[in-house]
Parts: structure tokens; sequence; C-alpha cells
């Protein structure tokens, strides 16, 4: 009766926390700022967002996750227990119960860092869960059928790609190229087109607004500010649709090849049931403007994008932390080992 049960999506672009019984009650960037004088944290998710590329040089914003996984471990547990303290603001419970997404393809050390930094951050029982399965959880695909699901999980460090029958994973691959990878193409592409220097913020901006995998009715363009490169004095320049998509194209090509990669892999009946039942995209790189005809066209599947895509995964634990619906046969590899 004194145990609290999260469910954390700790996301390499935002962290969800969800709380048994009421739902998702905290969505923020994976975003710290810090004094590097004395390492106090100075801020969390969206106020420290707000600060990169803004900061003096006695504080620094900085995100602790990269592709995926923990990149800075003191600055990640500062984080969660930030963000667990506000999860529980005003609560007398003792005991925190928490499950935590992982990419389905990390080593041994770095699912063991996840585990850490969430021991640290106060939890005392911790169940860690592969993104793709927690994805097809919430986007309530049948995964305990005796059948193909298959859920492509595109966040802002990892891709997830993977096969689910029977309640677990029967093949998955996970590359390191997502939505920040998008970021990156167009912030190079601006670079070397333009001779103009922009920030992240600036290329997720173009990204939403213009970005896509095919070509679309009614192609917009784009003012963006930035930097020049060759008198560093700021700058104003138009950029158009189809510049962008040719930007991106790389990344979302390496993306089609990890889907592709995975079905080669699927076992003959599975692969039937997925051709009958169609492939399933969650995560915000699903929200890309045709992003699911593409993968359509290249795979000859049938493509769906799932109703709530940004937040299957954390709906996938809040599964998990209700009543186990869908991971009765899961096995939780990472985690009891650790305990």
């Amino acid at each position: 009766m004194f145990t609290r049960d999260i469910g954390v999506d700790l996301g390499t672009a935002n962290t969800v926390v969800c709380l048994k019984g009421k739902g998702i009650i905290m969505r923020e960037p994976s975003v710290v700022a810090y004094d590097i004088r004395n390492d106090a944290v100075r801020a969390v998710g969206r106020e420290a967002k707000e600060m990169i590329g803004r900061t003096p040089g006695s504080i620094v914003a900085v995100r602790p996750l990269k592709e995926g996984v923990i990149a800075d471990f003191d600055v990640t547990a500062a984080m969660l227990k930030r963000f667990i303290r506000q999860a529980l603001k005003g609560s007398l419970f003792s005991r925190v119960r928490m499950v935590v997404c992982i990419p389905s393809g990390v080593t041994e050390v770095e699912s063991r860092a996840v585990y850490d930094a969430a021991k640290q951050a106060g939890a005392t029982d911790i169940d860690l869960v592969e993104e793709p399965m927690a994805a097809a959880v919430g986007a309530g695909l049948p995964v305990s059928d005796a059948a193909g699901n298959m859920v492509v999980d595109i966040g802002g460090g990892t891709s997830e790609v993977a096969v689910i029958s029977l309640g677990d994973i029967v093949t998955a691959q996970s590359v390191r190229i997502a939505g920040d990878d998008l970021d990156e193409a167009i912030i190079n592409f601006v670079r070397r087109k333009h001779n103009l220097l922009i920030g992240e913020r600036t290329a997720e901006q173009i990204k939403i607004e213009i970005g896509s995998a095919k070509p679309y009715e009614n192609e917009a363009s784009i003012e963006i500010k930035g930097r020049n490169q060759i008198d560093g004095l700021p700058k104003n320049v138009i950029i158009t649709a189809e510049e962008v998509r040719s930007a991106m194209s790389d990344p979302i090509s390496q993306i089609i090849d990890a889907i592709r990669s995975t079905l080669e892999k699927t076992p003959p009946e599975l692969a039937a049931d997925i051709m009958d039942r169609g492939i399933t995209l969650t995560g915000g790189g699903a929200l890309l403007r045709g992003f699911a005809e593409l993968v359509a066209e290249e795979t000859g599947m049938p493509v769906t994008v799932a109703a709530n895509p940004l937040d299957c995964v954390v709906l996938g634990t809040a599964k998990r932390l209700e009543d186990n619906s869908g991971f009765e046969n899961y096995v939780f590899r990472r985690g009891k080992r650790f305990r």
C-alpha cells in the first residue's frame, strides 16, 4: 500500500511518465541544464530546453541520452530523480516500482546503466522493457496471438523494428538512426548549400513544418534565420520542401533498409501474417509526411500509423503497471538479472 507504480519512456528527445491509475502525467524534453561551477542542476525538461544555445559559460544545457542510451550517467540520474519527485509531489509513498523502456539492441552495459540510473533516482523495484514490445502493446496490437505483428518505432535516437508473436519478440533490429539524424541532415544541408549555421531547434522546426518523405500537394517553403559562415553575421534564407526531402533521404533510406532486413529474417508463416495484418508505425518519426506511404511502396506491405504514435511506448508501460495485459509471456530479460 506504500508503493507507487511509475512507467517511464526514457527517450533521447523526450521523457514521458505515467502513473498507475492516472495515465500520462508528464511529458518533458530529455534535457538538463546544470551549473558547471558546482555541478548543481539548474533546470530539467522544457525549461532546460529553452536554454539550449542561450546559456552563459557557467551553465551547460545537455541531452544526457544519445542514440537511445545513456551518454552521461550522473546527469540522467539527476533528471530521472527530478521527474520522479515531480510525479510523486505531495505523496507519502515510500517505495517506487518503475518500468523503464530500453532499445532492443542495447548492450548489457547500456541496459545496466539504465537500471542503475533508475535505482539511483529512487526506484526500489525495476523492470526493463524493450521499446518495440511496449510500443506494440501500447498500439493495441494482438501480441498474445500465435500470429505475426510487426511494429516500427521511430524515436529521437533509435528506430526499433520488431516482429512479435505469442507475447514476445521473435526477431528485431535496432538502428541508431532516427529523428535526431533527420535534424542533423537538415543542419548539414543548410550549411553546405546556403553557408548558414542553424541549431537543432531550427532544424526540428523545418522538419515539422515542411519536411516529408515523399512529394505532397501544395508544398511550401520556409524562411529560416542563422549565422552566415562567410562573414559571421545573421542571415535569412528560404528553404523549400524539396530541398528538405533531399536532405533527409539518406537517413530515411537506412530506416527502410532496417525494415527490409527484419522482414528477411522473419519466419515464412509470420511473414504471411504480416502481409495480411500490415506494419504498424509508432513514435514521432511516424508523423513525418509521406513516410507510411513510402514504407508501403518499398516493402509491398500495408502500413498504418498507430492512433497515438507519440505515446504508444509509455501506454505499453502503463498496461504493464495495470494488469500485465500483453506481457504475460514476455521475458523481462534485462532487469531481473541485476536484482
